[in-house]
């Protein structure tokens, strides 16, 4: 497989610098063809818009979400750019914007090379998407069961069942139960403690898994949760001093570690118990580490800032708070993270690129 990743060029016009990300790659014809489709579950790290379609208020197709994605125009991503699932689209050969299922102008080949199901503010816990009225995870995969269907009658179920079984899942979900659910809400805490709750979160994973694996899938990647004491949100609220001492809160993150290493754990017990049945991979995807390494070693990286976000003040600005009117810094390939939670373009792309390896053993596997 050939790689070329052009280099990061900022190009000025009449008021800002802006980024331009070059992702042009070139794979060899046994990969795009081990990979059919992609399809994508989870919360805003994966969401292209489908939150644009329901009632709620957690959403960003507007100004300035979307400054650097084609033409400048919002979609509903929650980054200036591209998602981490875009750049993989194109990395497996696929698309270059991976769509929302819920846009009701989507094509039929849209749904055969892949989209996204994922909904902003949504987790692993059926608790967390209420607060926000977005999508469960569980109604997503009611969603792709019904993709499913509109495929057969495409397709027909024969080719339907290869087209999975070729096709990779994406699963990236789990911070918000933790920054938005247990740490913020009491209701949680009264029943369970730390480990317990992680342990719940873990069985709606495998759920989440075991359902995908019933309806043919066979190439299934999990993200783990990223340093969640380093977002730009939770310095501001948990730190003693958050605008004078702007550093992680390393109690966060460890919750992010300990959760990870019991999450890989899981995934290791589901691959052998699955691959006693028939041919199948389920990977984990690391998020944590590059973004701890972008954050820790960020000048050598190219990165200036690292515990604020390029919208507004940095420091609680998301969703309707990063708005037109909100100030933008001049070159956000610069900032680690976006607005207050969600990593910028550059550093979801420097997260496929750490991925790699884990992509191309899944999907060659």
């Amino acid at each position: 497989m050939g790689t070329f990743i052009c280099p990061l060029l900022s190009l000025v016009n009449l008021h800002r610098m802006l980024l331009v990300l070059c992702f042009v790659v070139t794979t060899e014809a046994s990969l795009v063809k081990k990979v059919s489709a992609l399809y994508v579950f989870g919360d805003s790290t994966v969401d292209p818009g489908n939150n644009n379609y329901i009632n709620t208020v957690f959403t960003s197709n507007f100004p300035p979400y979307g400054i650097d994605l084609p033409n400048h125009v919002p979609t509903g991503r929650f980054s200036n750019g591209k998602l981490g699932t875009d750049f993989l689209a194109s990395y497996v050969g696929l698309k270059e914007l991976l769509p929302p299922y819920l846009d009701p102008k989507l094509s039929n080949k849209e749904f055969i090379t892949g989209v996204s199901f994922a909904s902003a503010g949504s987790g692993f816990d059926p608790l967390t998407p209420t607060f926000s009225n977005v999508i469960p995870i569980a109604k997503q995969l009611e969603y792709f069961k019904e993709c499913k269907k509109k495929l057969e009658g495409m397709l027909g179920s024969q080719r339907t069942e290869n087209h999975m079984k070729n096709a990779l899942f994406f699963i990236s979900a789990g911070t918000n139960d933790f920054v938005v659910n247990y740490f913020s809400m009491p209701i949680r805490r009264k029943s369970y403690t730390l480990f317990t709750y992680q342990q719940f979160l873990l069985q709606h994973v495998k759920e989440s898994i075991q359902n995908l694996w019933t309806e043919g899938a066979r190439k299934i990647a999990v993200a783990g949760l990223p340093p969640m004491g380093c977002l730009p949100i939770t310095i501001t609220a948990k730190s003693n001093n958050s605008i004078l001492e702007r550093g992680c809160v390393d109690k966060l993150s460890k919750v992010a570690r300990d959760y990870n290493l019991m999450l890989q754990h899981e995934l290791s017990l589901m691959q052998q118990n699955f691959s006693s049945h028939a041919k199948a991979k389920i990977s984990y995807i690391d998020i944590y580490r590059p973004l701890a390494n972008m954050i820790e070693g960020h000048q050598n990286l190219g990165f200036d800032e690292v515990d604020i976000g390029c919208c507004g003040s940095g420091y609680l600005e998301l969703g309707f708070l990063c708005n037109k009117n909100s100030y933008v810094c001049p070159d956000p390939s610069k900032y680690v993270f976006w607005d207050s939670i969600h990593p910028s373009e550059r550093a979801y792309h420097d997260i496929l690129l750490e991925a790699r390896p884990t992509i191309d053993a899944l999907v060659n596997g």
